[in-house]
Order: C-alpha cells, then structure tokens, then sequence
C-alpha cells in the first residue's frame, strides 16, 4: 500500500478561518474537507501622486509658423513618436512623420519653404502626475525544521517537516491562511503551516500551494516537487531522510546546480566527487603534472632549468628533466584559482569542482591565447561560446551590455539587437577573458584571468539552460523526465564543447534507437565530428 507522504502538525487555522474557506461545515461538526478552490491571485495597486519635470512642446507648421498642437512630456530630450501620436492625434501625427528633410534649413533659405511640421520645445518646469503602482503582493516560503544542509541535499535525523510561511508585506495586513494540495491530498492551515513528510518515491511528490490575506486577495498559486528518501544512521533507533525541494518558493540552502532549470532531482544523498563543491578552497586542491602548463612557465621565466642539460625541453615538449623542475610551480599554479572557482560556484550554482576540472581540460589553467585558435582564457572560450551565455543566460547579458553598449540599447534583449552589435558584445564578452598580456608578469594578467572565472561559470549556466531546452523541445518533457541529474551535465558539456547541434542529433537519434536518455546511450549515438566530445565529457567527468 502507497504510504501517505505527509501528515498535519501544530499550527492549524481556527474553527472561524476554516468555516470562511469552507472546509467545516456551520454546525463545527467533523467532515471530510472539500478540494481549495483556485486563488484568486495578487490584485493590489495603489495610486500615488509622484514629481517630475514637465516639458512643453509645439509642433509648428514650417510653412504658417503656426502652433498645430501643444503636448507635454516626462523626460528629457527629443519626443518619440508615442508622445507626438497622444499629443496631437493621428492626422497631425502622420503629417510630422512624413516631413522630408528640408535643403533651405542648411542653405540659409526661409523655413517657410518648407512644407511638413517642426518641433519646439517651449520650456520646462516642476510638475505632479498621479501613477498607478503595484504594491508588493503576498507571498509564501517554504523551509525544513530540523534539517542541516550538505552536499547541496538536507539530511534530518529525524521525521522532515516542511514549513509553509506566509509573507504579507503591507501594513495593517495578514496572512489568514494557506492551503493546497500534496501529492493530491489537499491541507489547510494558518499563517505557518507544518507538514509532516514521509517518504516518496523516485519522482518525488507535487506540492501545490497558496495563501490567502486580509487584503482581500491571494498569493499566486505555486508548485514545487519534494523528494524523501531514507537515509542510514548510526544509530538503529532512530530513522534518518535525505529532503529535496525543487521549487521557486524554497528559502533554505540552494539547489544543487541547474536542477531547478532541469527539475531534476540530485542522486539521493548528495552529489558525485566531481559535481561536489566543497566550503574551503583547499578541497580543491590538486597535484596534476600538467606538461603544457609546465612548458609555458619554464618558457615565461618562472622555473630555473639550469640543471636540465636539455633546457627543459625535448622535440617541441617538454622533458621529464624540465617536467620535474617545474612540478612545485605547476602544483602552485594550478590551485591559485581556487578561491576565485569556488566563489563562482557560491554565485551561480555551478559545481567547483566541474569548473576546475574543465579548466584543467580546456587549458591546464594557462589562460592565454592558444596559438592558431579562435579559443581564449581558461575555458578557452569562443565567438559561439559567447553568444550561448549572452542568448541563453539573461541575468548575465543584463549584467554585461551596459559594460560595453548605451543603456538604452541593452533594455532590447540579446537577439532583438542588430547583428553588428551583437557582434560588439561577443567580442568584448571573449576578450574579456583573455588574460595574455605581453607587459605584464609571465605574460599573463592575473586579475584579469580572476575576473575571467566567473564569466566561465556563467557560460555554463547559459549551457545548462540550453541544453535543457533542447530536452523539452524534442521529449516535450521537463529534462528530469527524461534524464538524470548527472547525465544532464554531461549533456551539458556536451553543448559546451560540441556545440547544440552535436547534441540535438546525439539525443534524437537515441530517442529513435528507443534507448533510454542517459550518457551511455547517448556517447554511442555522438556523430563522427562530435565524437570528440565523448572523451572530453569523461574527463571532466572523473574524480578529483
């Protein structure tokens, strides 16, 4: 028999609250309690009497010198053409617009040979408008009481309960209640609600949820999905669970990386050594012999082979004598990016150690220019690589156009740009990350390849994101419908290093072959120019 998946406790509503939602008929005799209704949702606005700055203009006939209408407007500089069509009305608008350039403005001639309108601006001065604003509507989070945090998964010692808080922001204002349904199961409660979660399975369980205020309306109605899974603990008496909460309400430690992006679930108890991202940098510590990290600081000055009869090198490498004398400056220079790679990782929820482990693929953690390549800094990023992260990572684009293009320009969103400044962005975005520099120490600018990290980190978030919606677009499913958490970021580095074509193919073909969706499967099914891409994502992919 299916278990319940959860259970009431504490902070119930008062038999008043629960006859206003209906749930207990007038009498106060026990019932079955109805299915919620649908929230109404969010409806509070607020009209406000705001200043600003007033300009008067006319438009003015160039052939009469007369006024053919008078507006105003809120901001500086020229009106648009929204402020001319409100102001003086279809007709008037349609001739301003069709106004040819006139020659005898520029040739000293009168204006009045001119035909069409002109605009003029009068004056300025202070004045008060009335706005509509939308207050702040209510809300609710979701936490665990009693758990602890590790390895981007919660462990509680005991039996889970999920608090459901609500958030009404207005003065004067409360949350009556809330109320929902668990895997189908409806609930109602107070202000805080507590559930009691007992085990699902795999897929977890929906969560459906919604509060009501005084104000006379509701919270949107949200959804997040749990998991509960039993977990081992030293002790026999006293039962142990692994809690996962995907959702955009939950206010506990973040979700482990891009798995809200895919709903994907983690593996039960924690993430894999090279999905893990650790609390101190010095976890992340490695002692790889890197011969091509080794050649450019012996070539940079930065290692003493005068004890090497071969100057370190041998046809083109370097030597095991030359390997061996920079082994302490490779060891030393590998882990100065670690507290930059972590902080990364706290930022965007990429993992630590996948950001380590693909600089030290991509590069050998030499963050120059790679001769006759278009690939640059860590990550060795490129022309497409770039528009990845500005196309499929908003927050970031949002963040670096205004670094290189006017405000203006960058309220339009990446692909509503012209390709000429689309263009402009990319090749800012991936000189960004180029840390060669010819003055400066070893030839490399370290601020700039510190800067660089969290760039890359981002360009993976764009991956994520893309490749997820790749997932969907072919299986019509959310990615963790068809896939595992793991398998995911490898479909990921995929994209990264293959490009979204290479995986396209990789997972229809695979969906035709009838085969399940996971990283097996879809390594055999990678064309012969993306093979390539196996070997990279299983590097990446081993432990640290």
């Amino acid at each position: 028999m299916k278990r319940r998946p959860f259970s009431y406790r504490g902070t119930f509503l008062s038999l008043a609250l629960a006859l206003w939602l209906g749930f207990l008929p007038a009498s106060g005799t026990r019932s079955v309690s109805a299915a919620p209704q649908p929230p109404p949702g969010p409806d509070r606005f607020a009209a406000i009497l705001v200043d600003y700055t007033a300009y008067k203009w006319w438009l003015v006939g160039f052939q009469d010198n007369q006024v053919a209408c008078q507006f105003y407007t809120d901001h500086e500089g020229w009106p648009d053409a929204a402020d001319v069509y409100r102001g003086c009305g279809q007709e008037t608008y349609d001739a301003w617009r069709t106004t040819p350039y006139c020659p005898a403005l520029s040739q000293g001639g009168s204006p009045a040979s001119c035909p069409g309108y002109y605009l003029h601006l009068v004056g300025s001065g202070p004045a008060q408008q009335t706005v509509g604003v939308a207050l702040p509507p209510p809300v609710v989070w979701l936490t665990l009481e009693g758990c602890t945090s590790a390895s981007a998964t919660n462990f509680c010692p005991g039996a889970p309960v999920l608090v459901l808080t609500g958030d009404e922001p207005l003065p004067n204002e409360t949350i009556l209640g809330i109320e929902g349904y668990l895997d189908g199961e409806p609930f109602a409660c107070g202000a805080t609600c507590e559930l009691v979660l007992e085990t699902t399975g795999e897929e977890g369980a929906l969560l459906e949820f919604w509060a009501y205020s005084s104000y006379g309306d509701s919270t949107v109605a949200y959804e997040a999905s749990l998991r509960v899974a039993d977990a081992p603990l030293a002790s026999d008496d006293q039962a142990g669970y692994y809690v996962d909460v995907l959702g955009s309400q939950w206010a506990g430690e973040p979700a482990a990386g891009c798995a809200q992006t895919w709903e994907a679930f983690p593996p039960v108890g924690g993430l894999p050594p090279w999905l893990f991202t650790p609390e101190d940098p010095s976890a992340l510590a490695s002692s790889i012999p890197y011969e091509y990290l080794a050649a450019n600081l012996i070539r940079r000055g930065a290692v003493d082979v005068g004890s090497c009869p071969d100057g370190g090198f041998s046809g083109g490498a370097v030597s095991a004598c030359g390997l061996e004398a920079a082994l302490p400056a490779v060891q030393e220079w590998q882990n100065r990016f670690d507290g930059q790679i972590l902080a990364a990782a706290a930022e965007t929820g990429v993992p630590a150690q996948l950001l380590k482990n693909l600089f030290s693929r991509e590069s050998q953690f030499w963050p120059g220019l790679v001769s006759g390549t278009p690939e640059v800094g860590l990550g060795q990023l490129t022309d497409n690589g770039a528009d990845t992260a500005l196309l499929w990572n908003p927050s970031f684009y949002e963040q670096f156009c205004p670094l290189v293009l006017d405000d203006s320009l960058c309220r339009k969103r990446y692909t509503h740009l012209l390709p000429e400044y689309q263009a402009l962005l990319r090749g800012a975005l991936v000189r960004n990350v180029d840390a060669f520099c010819e003055d400066c120490p070893l030839g490399i600018d370290l601020r700039q390849a510190d800067f660089s990290i969290a760039i890359f980190a981002e360009t993976l978030v764009g991956n994520c994101e893309q490749a997820g919606r790749i997932l969907r677009n072919i299986t019509g499913d959310a990615p963790g419908e068809s896939s595992a958490y793991e398998d995911l970021w490898r479909f990921t580095l995929v994209n990264y290093n293959a490009g979204p074509g290479c995986l396209t193919i990789a997972i229809e073909d695979t969906i035709a072959a009838g085969e399940e969706l996971d990283w097996e499967n879809l390594a055999t099914h990678l064309t012969p120019v993306c093979e390539g891409a196996r070997d990279y994502v299983e590097d990446i992919g081993r432990a640290p």
